[in-house]
């Protein structure tokens, strides 16, 4: 069995299992670790320790996977989580996310699903969506979902990250392209509808799931909103998902969001006032009020 397989194996048999997990905040996380209790969703959601006899199934197909990390002791780790979001499992990166490749899914995911659900179902009927930087595929399945006979197209610069969206599209019976390039590089032919959720912390350690560049973790997001702009084609419609300091009182993000998106209809509103307190105590962040998570809908003229 090769290593992809044996993946999409441990999706089936945690389907057949009525497997559920929702991902938390690493604070949340936390604090539930600390707690000692055994089971399936310890093994793959909490990323635990746990022995080789704990769950011989999933051990074995972890195995195959080339995805056990042997510790010290005998005990043994999984490299990859499992996510539910409604009906579907998302594979992705165990905690925590230290390395530069990790496929990133938490809160933000469900947000963004909840944000394309809430505003797709609006727009016109669409040829050709791309989902911008999909680590896991979030945006891009739940879109294939919403627009029935559009193509669909997934990219990422990262290699696992488009590794895994292609077994999680498989698994969830969404038929999607995927391409692995920077942004849209890769994508030939016309786009009528684009979505991203970029990376929107300024991370000193620069991990590409996390990152957003500077304008304290803005950068990225603007850069992308100038790609879509030349892309897009009349009528074509950009959704983003994304954070914003805001610096006393202000949002700086949604000023130069604005001026790229220079013709262009905008609706532009706050979906959570206050995330990554957490982040405020670092140097990059000494002036910043707030992280707000902001959607942004964009209608090419």
């Amino acid at each position: 069995m090769s290593p992809d397989a044996a993946l999409l194996g441990l999706l089936e048999l945690l389907k057949s299992r009525s497997y559920q997990f929702v991902t938390t905040t690493p604070a949340t996380h936390a604090q539930v670790i600390l707690r000692r209790t055994a089971g399936l969703r310890d093994i793959l959601g909490w990323s635990r320790d746990f022995n080789a006899d704990s769950d011989p199934d999933v051990v074995a197909l972890l195995g195959e996977a080339g995805m056990l990390e042997h510790l010290q002791g005998g005990s043994l780790r999984s490299k990859v989580r499992v996510s539910s979001l409604d009906d579907l499992l998302f594979l992705h990166s165990a905690y925590p996310t230290d390395q530069n490749d990790s496929v990133f899914f938490g809160p933000d995911s469900y947000r963004f699903a909840s944000f394309l659900k809430s505003e797709a179902p609006r727009l016109q009927p669409h040829r050709h969506a791309v989902d911008i930087g999909t680590g896991a595929g979030v945006g891009g399945i739940v879109l294939s979902r919403l627009l029935p006979g559009a193509k669909v197209t997934l990219t990422d610069i990262n290699e696992q990250a488009i590794r895994f969206a292609r077994i999680n599209a498989e698994f969830n019976g969404a038929e999607v392209e995927l391409i692995q390039t920077n942004a849209l590089d890769g994508v030939v032919g016309d786009i009528d509808c684009i979505i991203a959720n970029p990376p929107y912390i300024a991370d000193r350690a620069h991990r590409a799931y996390r990152d957003g560049g500077g304008m304290r973790g803005g950068a990225l997001s603007l850069a992308w909103a100038r790609d879509a702009a030349q892309r897009l084609k009349s009528g074509g419609a950009f959704l983003l998902y994304t954070g914003s300091a805001i610096l006393d009182g202000e949002d700086k993000l949604k000023a130069a969001l604005f001026g790229a998106l220079d013709g262009f209809d905008i609706t532009y509103r706050e979906l959570d006032p206050d995330v990554f307190g957490e982040e405020l105590g670092r140097e990059d962040y000494a002036d910043v009020d707030r992280i707000a998570v902001v959607g942004l809908v964009a209608i090419k003229r």
